[in-house]
């Protein structure tokens, strides 16, 4: 397990899940922290999916969107899925303006996302 400004990466076997623990993301710096962390992660363990567990984060910048696409784009040249759980309503208003709903799975819950991530 990782922990860095708020990031939390864990391993449900091949699965990775990484839990932000903050309500309100917007920290440009904790942003890049996290993003380098999350690729670092990916490059030392083999995953079939990473979740990103949204579960207590109410609000984040586009600059967040454009992470979760560049870290999908890393997973897939390990042939691994990024899909999101927990999101809340109004964020996920902002995945269904933008179609990220069409590039990402969306699960209510960590659990159902990590079983989707793990049939795979």
């Amino acid at each position: 397990m990782s922990k860095t400004l708020g990031v939390e990466i864990t391993s449900q076997g091949p699965v990775a899940i990484v839990a932000f623990k903050a309500t309100s993301i917007s920290n440009s710096d904790e942003i890049d922290t996290a993003a380098r962390q999350i690729k670092q992660f990916i490059e030392e363990n083999h995953l079939n999916g990473m979740v990103f567990d949204f579960e207590r984060t109410r609000f984040f910048p586009s600059r967040v969107l454009g992470l979760l696409l560049d870290i999908r784009a890393k997973l897939k040249t390990h042939s691994g899925e990024l899909v999101i759980s927990a999101i809340n309503p109004q964020l996920h208003k902002v995945f269904k303006i933008t179609h990220l709903d069409k590039i990402f799975r969306l699960f209510p819950d960590k659990e159902s996302a990590v079983g989707a991530v793990s049939i795979n």
